[in-house]
């Protein structure tokens, strides 16, 4: 049964007044909520040591191989995300004729596609039975022509890089002469939105979400959680595999642990925000010396039998955003906050 203001004898100055109530309700429940935000979302005073950085991997090339972790050099870590002399985490990234980017996901050998430093901005860029190409990002094809493309649903624009990249690329993934394109990150700060998977996460700022980062510029593995993992696999994997940018060697064997670290510090000065639990895409089923997927589906089948986000996505990790610029380097003191 319907009922009116007039059935129930309620005057319409009390249905207004029951209405700014309601909104006044509503407005400070909102304030609260963001409020209590803000306490969440404050830099914490005391820290709790958890463990040490054991391992950095800083992926020049998305899908690609990292550059060697050397004990003892210092990586910047700034909004934009990990660089050393010059060379930034995730700036480079191939198309296809389409501006599709194209991935480890569809193409598994990509990972055998090994960049080494020769000096500040430059690269050799190495793959099994390929000539060597020089890449020195001061001299990439400029302006460059803009490609618009997306990631994770996310639109950004890119650079070219110039015909010999574009054709070397194809020859090894494709083999033949075209199909592919090497393109660069032009921006000197975070300009895409946040992708879709992670827009809703209260703590997820926009300058996060990197360069041509599926997600955030910092992923932290927790190496007691691989260990766990291990456990469970016929077949043990490296943690590599999971292209984590830190690896965390915790001082007792906590696995996943990572998942209530809200606050994370590195050494004395980096700060970062944990912002997302890390879902992942099917390229740690990929093996990194071999460059072959794994026909049974591992790691991920496993992981998917006893960790997934939202009952679907294997979950490992966790995404970070910057808060507090600083340098880090493998055996850095590994902080957590406390409140």
């Amino acid at each position: 049964m319907a009922y009116s203001s007039s059935s129930l004898d309620i005057s319409p100055k009390t249905l207004i007044g029951v209405g700014v109530g309601l909104a006044v309700a509503g407005g400070a429940s909102y304030f609260l909520y963001h409020r209590y935000l803000q306490y969440r979302d404050a830099m914490p005073q005391k820290w709790r040591r958890v463990g040490t950085l054991q391992r950095i991997n800083l992926f020049p090339i998305k899908s690609c191989a990292p550059l060697d972790s050397t004990p003892g050099r210092e990586y910047d870590c700034d909004v934009l995300g990990m660089s050393i002399d010059g060379i930034r985490d995730r700036t480079l990234m191939l198309l296809d004729e389409n501006n599709t980017m194209v991935t480890a996901r569809g193409y598994p050998h990509m990972k055998l596609i090994k960049p080494w430093q020769v000096s500040d901005n430059g690269l050799i860029i190495t793959a099994p039975e390929m000539p060597e190409l020089e890449l020195d990002f001061k001299n990439l094809e400029s302006p460059g022509q803009d490609l618009r493309t997306s990631i994770s649903g996310a639109p950004v624009d890119a650079k070219l890089c110039g015909d010999r990249f574009n054709k070397w690329f194809s020859q090894f993934i494709l083999e033949k002469n075209t199909g592919l394109r090497l393109v660069h990150y032009p921006y000197p700060k975070p300009v895409k939105i946040i992708c879709d998977d992670l827009k809703n996460m209260p703590f997820m700022r926009q300058e996060d979400s990197g360069t041509f980062n599926d997600g955030t510029s910092y992923m932290l593995m927790n190496l007691s959680s691989v260990d766990d993992l291990n456990t469970r696999l016929k077949n043990p994997v490296e943690p590599l595999q999971f292209r984590g940018g830190f690896e965390i060697k915790c001082d007792e064997h906590e696995p996943y642990a990572e998942d209530n670290w809200q606050w994370v510090r590195i050494g004395d000065e980096a700060v970062f925000r944990q912002v997302a639990p890390r879902t992942l895409c099917i390229v740690p089923n990929v093996n990194d010396n071999t460059g072959k997927r794994d026909v049974e589906g591992e790691p991920l089948k496993t992981l998917k039998s006893y960790r997934t986000f939202n009952h679907s996505s294997p979950l490992l990790g966790i995404h970070l955003g910057l808060r507090q610029p600083g340098k880090v380097k493998a055996n850095d003191v590994v902080y957590v906050g406390e409140k």
